[in-house]
């Protein structure tokens, strides 16, 4: 009987002493799994003591009280995220599937001329104050999603869909990332936005044949157009080119008849001026100089005197001219 008291006294004996260790044990890993924390190379911890912010700490091994005393919340602030609007990314890679079905509620808006059009886009962003972020807005993520889908409607609503379709894509996303920073700032969220891609933008499916069949309609009147405004480029330049040749020709033509004019003024000028001193010679050399211009122009020539009673022979004029007359 005292054998089988030592044996149930070693056993519980042993039994204590297991439990110890085991207690310690577990109170061991329990300390090092709530005290010890990796902060990975992109994130920074945010400490909690009680829930109130104690301190920030960077990449690496971090210790913090444990039992739940303190708690770390990690942020990739080093990371670029994004949010996607109209679609899902279900498969990453070289050649990534996206998923639309059942976002078409957030992707589809209504333009400036009432118009309906599918705008699929992306915001990618990152995260640069982690107090800001946990701290100042409630749920940052959704906030900024929401954020971003009124910003979108809103400077989509400001614009016609053929703006938004073509020409005024990459408008339109600039505005937008201007706007959703400015709004990031003033609730100080600690987000700065890094882009907004317009993924894709089209009208919807139900109006998409109509939508087509205008805007085929639209290009055809657009190369009318041109080509009308070529045929304009082409003719009328001409036509004001031969215009001014000959209003040029024209001034050129009086001119030279004006010049020509008076010229002939300033030489009957200057003839009447030397007659007026000397009639009788002035009078003379006009007539030998007329003379001798008319007489190499006729055929032959028969010279008469005053009174028509004898013919004188007949002069060989016909190659040369005359050089001096008779006297009368």
């Amino acid at each position: 009987m005292a054998d089988v008291n030592d044996q149930v006294r070693d056993a519980g004996n042993f039994l204590r002493k297991y439990f110890k260790r085991v207690v310690l044990v577990v109170l061991v890993l329990t300390v090092v799994l709530t005290s010890v924390r990796t902060v990975g190379p992109e994130e920074e911890g945010v400490v909690l003591n009680l829930g109130q912010y104690t301190r920030t700490v960077q990449p690496g091994l971090n210790f913090i009280i444990p039992f739940g005393v303190e708690k770390m919340y990690k942020i990739p602030v080093q990371r670029q995220l994004k949010h996607e609007f109209g679609f899902r990314t279900a498969s990453p890679g070289v050649r990534p599937e996206y998923s639309k079905a059942g976002y078409t509620d957030e992707s589809t808006m209504l333009s400036g001329d009432l118009n309906m059009a599918d705008v699929e886009w992306v915001v990618q962003y990152r995260i640069v104050n982690s107090y800001q972020y946990l701290f100042r807005v409630r749920n940052a993520e959704k906030t900024l999603r929401d954020m971003s889908e009124s910003v979108m409607r809103k400077v989509v609503g400001d614009r016609t869909v053929n703006e938004v379709l073509t020409v005024g894509r990459q408008e339109v996303a600039s505005s937008v990332e201007v706007i959703l920073q400015k709004m990031c700032d003033d609730y100080q969220n600690g987000i700065r936005i890094d882009q907004v891609v317009l993924q894709d933008v089209n009208p919807p499916q139900s109006v998409k044949p109509s939508f087509n069949a205008v805007n085929q309609a639209q290009q055809e009147r657009e190369t009318l157009i041109n080509q009308a405004e070529s045929e304009y480029n082409r003719v009328v330049p001409r036509a004001r080119g031969e215009a001014e040749e000959t209003i040029q020709l024209a001034e050129a033509y009086a001119l030279t008849r004006v010049n020509g004019a008076k010229g002939e003024a300033d030489r009957f000028v200057a003839l009447y001026n030397e007659y007026m001193k000397a009639p009788d010679v002035t009078k003379k050399r006009i007539y030998l100089e007329t003379m001798e211009r008319i007489l190499p122009r006729l055929g032959n020539k028969i010279i008469v005197d005053e009174r028509g009673n004898s013919v004188l022979p007949l002069l060989n004029l016909q190659s040369q001219s005359i050089q001096q007359l008779p006297k009368n």
